[in-house]
């Protein structure tokens, strides 16, 4: 699985890296969020892992994905969601590393439409054995994914 570091831009094979940072720092924690963005003719995925080193900021690597344009919200949330599942079962499968939690950019306040994905997806998501978190809690693959959406 290929991904890029966000500061620098090099392509970093996710199982090694992922491997060598917990061989030095066993603490670490290991985030995985999405987030798309429509644009004309075209929806951009960025889905992101956050690796978080206990009292010494983070590492953000990604992977950036262009697609036909996906008007239907519940199939881009859904999308967002399926992307962050199969690398964190990845993860967790070839890296043999726990994953902290999978973020979701789904809003937990019903006045905001990505509400009506939020019950679904946090039950599928626990249901694999992973913790979900969804906005207002702290989501720094989310807001990574976020930035590099635009």
């Amino acid at each position: 699985m290929e991904f890029k570091r966000m500061h620098t831009q090099n392509q970093v094979d996710v199982k090694s890296y992922l491997t060598r940072i917990k061989i030095t720092n066993p603490d670490v924690k290991i985030h995985v969020g999405c987030d798309s963005q429509n644009y004309s003719n075209k929806t951009v995925f960025v889905t992101t892992v956050v690796v978080r080193f206990p009292k010494n900021g983070a590492q953000v690597i990604y992977k950036k994905e262009v697609v036909s344009k996906i008007n239907d919200m519940w199939t881009r949330l859904w999308s967002e969601l399926e992307r962050s599942i199969k690398t964190a079962e990845f993860i967790k499968s070839q890296c043999r590393l726990t994953i902290c939690q999978i973020e979701m950019d789904y809003n937990e306040n019903p006045e905001f439409a990505s509400h009506k994905v939020l019950k679904a997806a946090g039950g599928y998501v626990s249901s694999l054995g992973f913790s979900a978190k969804a906005k207002d809690d702290i989501l720094p693959a989310v807001w990574a994914a976020n930035v590099l959406c635009r």
